[in-house]
């Protein structure tokens, strides 16, 4: 009873114990996260950071401003750092540093993002879950797994459940690999923002909104190109849109397997997709976005170049479409019954990098993928007239090469 009375005589003196306020943390609690702050900005290159087995409840977040520094637990599900009591700094995880890794923890609960490193190089993350664990809601962080303005990125064998903007996110960063992580119940599952030279591969994406997003967006410091897409499994991404209104990805349909919008130079090949109930791929310019009424800066392209989908594995997919506009299409196109052909285009085309009507062939929309179909939504004309076709997709582009990460197999 002593101990209870002082806990609460605590919590009134720090703010008040109404409903929802956390209850202060215990002894070993306090003594833990204090000792884990010190370690952070005591730490210097070649320190290796050791987090035990255990959840460990913490109120703040750890910030690292240290070159050559090792974050290291004993497993993604044996060791975890909860911030459900998180008062002050919205991360769980900031780290401004080069030559960084982290790997076998879970960082659960944050208020805002959960794993966020800046202008850093040399990157590796491995083995690290961050989630949201009461589901998808939009009150939750925005980013899980969050590196942004880095070279040199390493992320694999990672998860990310229920951030309400994108889950593995790779922005305005160069040369990148995401490999064989798990995305589920985000906005976007895996996204890869105004970046150079990435790798997405052997990922799950599934239960998100939209499964893998490549995007360029105006307004960033670095324009993206160079990304392939290949040997994932992309399969019933249906969960409605939970996104902050005015981000970028509020507007992805629910039910979005791939989404290329406004990127050049990107490839889709070898990849499983399925069960996405508006399209499978959807490859779109910036004026299909919830952006379209601003002007885009100057030196940014908002059309969709050198696309290249090939010997994919399709299918079901597009009987369900989100929106009232893409409902209507799809019954007066393919009846009740019927669903969208796998690849929707948004059917904006830069008039002024045209010969004769046609792209140089090094720019094209090419989709080399047996059977399947494009559906030009006619866009510019509000769906006006809506057209399938094949055969004017029938072509080749020189192949992309691999992401090579210096230092890392």
């Amino acid at each position: 009873m002593r101990k209870l009375a002082a806990s609460l005589a605590l919590c009134t003196l720090a703010a008040g114990c109404g409903p929802g306020t956390p209850p202060p943390p215990s002894d070993a609690e306090a003594a833990f996260e204090k000792k884990l702050q010190e370690q952070f900005l005591d730490a210097k290159p070649g320190t290796v950071i050791e987090i035990p087995a255990g959840k460990h409840s913490l109120t703040r977040v750890l910030t690292l401003r240290a070159n050559g520094v090792t974050i290291r637990g004993a497993g993604s599900d044996k060791t975890v750092l909860s911030f459900k009591n998180q008062v002050s700094g919205p991360e769980g995880i900031l780290a401004y540093a080069s030559d960084f890794t982290v790997e076998h923890l879970a960082i659960e609960d944050t208020k805002g993002d959960g794993l966020k490193i800046n202008d850093g190089e040399n990157i590796t993350i491995r083995d690290v879950r961050v989630e949201w664990t009461a589901g998808p809601s939009k009150d939750n962080g925005a980013y899980g797994i969050y590196p942004v303005k880095c070279k040199n990125v390493l992320i694999e064998d990672s998860s990310s459940f229920a951030a309400r903007d994108a889950g593995i996110y790779v922005g305005q960063s160069q040369d990148i690999v995401v490999r064989r992580n798990r995305a589920e119940k985000n906005v976007a599952g895996i996204e890869i923002e105004n970046s150079m030279r990435a790798d997405v591969y052997e990922n799950v994406a599934t239960g998100n909104t939209g499964g893998i997003l490549v995007f360029n967006m105006p307004d960033l410091t670095l324009h993206g190109e160079h990304t392939r897409v290949y040997k994932n499994k992309v399969t019933a991404n249906n969960l409605g849109n939970f996104a902050a209104k005015g981000t970028a990805v509020a507007s992805v349909p629910a039910g979005t397997g791939v989404l290329i919008m406004s990127n050049p130079k990107v490839e889709i090949f070898d990849n499983d997709i399925g069960d996405n109930r508006t399209a499978n791929v959807i490859i779109a310019s910036y004026f299909i976005s919830n952006f379209a009424d601003k002007k885009p800066t100057e030196g940014y392209d908002p059309y969709p170049k050198s696309i290249y989908v090939y010997d994919n594995r399709f299918s079901g997919g597009g009987d369900s479409p989100d929106g009232l506009d893409w409902k209507a299409l799809k019954v007066s196109m393919f009846g009740l019954n019927g669903h969208f052909p796998d690849v929707l285009w948004d059917g904006y085309i830069d008039t002024k990098a045209m010969t004769n009507g046609q792209y140089p062939a090094e720019q094209r929309i090419c989709i080399r993928n047996g059977d399947v179909e494009v559906l030009n939504v006619d866009g510019p004309n509000g769906f006006d007239k809506p057209k399938v076709g094949k055969d004017e997709y029938q072509c080749d582009l020189p192949k992309l090469a691999a992401v090579e990460l210096k230092g890392k197999a």
